[in-house]
């Protein structure tokens, strides 16, 4: 891809932020309108979890595919391609007449999803080609899911009170068309310089992996541990099929080898516990200020104007950060904030309160601020440019594994606590399981960040990508690849 002005970069970051804007706009919007959605459509505690992990689990199913697809047959059509999906299955999701349509749906919405995000951060990645402009680059990016937050609870809440939830899907028409017209004009068609095979086989095997732990942690709750068997049992077939054939191709899905960098996994288990605790911490808020507090949407979203501004604020410093001192800074800032904000509500039920319920979404806003940055950046940096798009594509998995898991889990726990009694009367002790896991993915953000930053990680990353670019030339020479 010939190299870009200043300005023509700047303009084709924003079209690549507009496509995260409606996807993560989407979501956090989504969660202000599950009260209103469940009298509505008489939906389940679990039923409001699929309308949530339907979405992430086809979108983290199918991450990889849209990364390397991209890389091979050009970053540009994939991502037009998507922004035309998201939008359809946008418009299908607001004239949805039952749950299970909308479900449906919503996984339509997703299989456009996968084409956006990773392929807009592998055009970022191969745009912004020096590093200090890339991490500044990449916190702009992490803003944008500030701005969504900031925005998506207030924008949900304005449009189910006064038109109703379905109106938040009509927001994603106009800006998916805005940018589809805007990348067909100004961003350049790029791909890697050889094409790498598709794997069928292991994609099925993501799909079965990711499918089954989801539906198994979903509905366990309701049908038994017995019923779930089975599908915990394909999980752990799926997981340990891709461990033994994963590493038997030469152009794998899931390149493994990218684990052998301490960063690069510490940034791929970091992204799967700091998303894990925004969904869990979104979906227990929403349902506590609407169903306990009563709530309407509207002043619902205002109440989670204190999360969404500290991650709007702390997202660009977290990139200006990365850039001038690296990665460790920013993880353990968002570490140490996560920890505390949900130990605050596990060990002092903070939500029963206004002063520690404030101070306590403060706290996650800040450490989901700092977090963004050093995971893309650390996924990204040091692998070669032609895996950027799978490179990418294995932290945005990461992330959406990780809501998907933090609904699932942190719902699942608070049906069981609550069993038959109504929310009002029996939420905050149910809760309290469910703010010890958001409590536990802050302590690991925390480990992570301090042991995968120093020398010894930094030298893992070199020698990861040594081989990594060695194994390219080979492949590209037509000799077999054994690295």
């Amino acid at each position: 891809m010939p190299e870009l002005s200043h300005r023509r970069r700047l303009l084709v970051l924003a079209i690549c932020c507009m496509s995260l804007l409606i996807v993560s706009l989407d979501n956090t919007a989504l969660n202000v309108a599950l009260p209103s959605m469940q009298r509505e459509l008489h939906a389940t505690t679990s039923g409001l979890q699929w309308t949530i992990d339907a979405y992430t689990l086809v979108l983290a199913s199918l991450l990889m595919l849209a990364g390397s697809t991209a890389d091979r047959v050009g970053r540009k059509r994939v991502f037009m391609t998507g922004l035309v999906v998201f939008s359809a299955g946008s418009l299908l999701c607001s004239l949805a007449p039952n749950l299970e349509l909308l479900v449906v749906f919503r996984m339509v919405q997703a299989i456009g999803g996968s084409m956006l995000n990773p392929v807009a951060m592998s055009i970022i990645t191969n745009t912004f080609t020096d590093s200090r402009e890339r991490a500044r680059a990449i916190g702009v990016w992490g803003a944008v899911v500030g701005i969504s937050m900031a925005a998506g609870p207030l924008v949900g809440g304005l449009l189910v009170q006064s038109v109703s939830w379905r109106s938040i899907f009509w927001v994603n028409l106009p800006v998916g068309l805005a940018a589809l017209l805007l990348t067909l004009r100004f961003v350049p068609e790029s791909r890697a310089p050889r094409a790498r095979r598709p794997d069928p086989v292991g994609q099925l095997l993501v799909i079965a992996l990711f499918g089954s732990s989801t539906y198994a942690i979903i509905e366990a709750p309701s049908s038994g541990p017995g019923a779930v068997a089975p599908f915990a049992t394909i999980a752990l077939a799926a997981l340990l099929a891709l461990l033994w054939y994963e590493p038997r191709r030469n152009e794998p899905l899931i390149d493994l080898r990218f684990f052998r960098s301490a960063p690069f996994s510490g940034a791929t288990v970091i992204a799967i516990s700091a998303f894990a605790a925004l969904g869990g911490f979104l979906f227990l808020s929403t349902l506590y200020l609407q169903d306990v507090r009563g709530l309407d949407a509207l002043h619902a979203g205002l109440w989670m104007l204190p999360l969404a501004a500290p991650t709007f604020l702390c997202a660009p410093l977290s990139g200006r950060l990365v850039g001038s001192r690296g990665p460790r800074l920013p993880l353990l800032v968002a570490g140490t904030a996560m920890t505390a904000s949900g130990a605050l509500f596990f060990a002092f039920q903070a939500e029963t309160s206004n002063a520690t319920l404030l101070t306590g979404y403060v706290l996650f806003g800040i450490g989901f601020g700092f977090v963004n940055a050093p995971i893309t950046n650390t996924a990204v940096s040091g692998m070669p440019r032609a895996q950027a798009g799978v490179a990418a594509a294995v932290a945005s998995t990461s992330r959406q594994l990780g809501q998907t898991l933090g609904v699932a889990v942190v719902g699942a726990v608070l049906a069981s606590g609550i069993g038959s009694s109504s929310y009002r009367d029996a939420f905050v002790a149910a809760a309290r399981p469910g703010w010890l896991v958001l409590t536990a993915c802050g302590l690991t953000v925390l480990v992570l960040g301090l042991l995968t930053t120093g020398r010894w990680a930094r030298r893992t990353a070199e020698h990861a990508a040594e081989r990594l670019e060695s194994a390219e030339v080979r492949q590209a020479l037509g000799a077999p690849d054994r690295a």
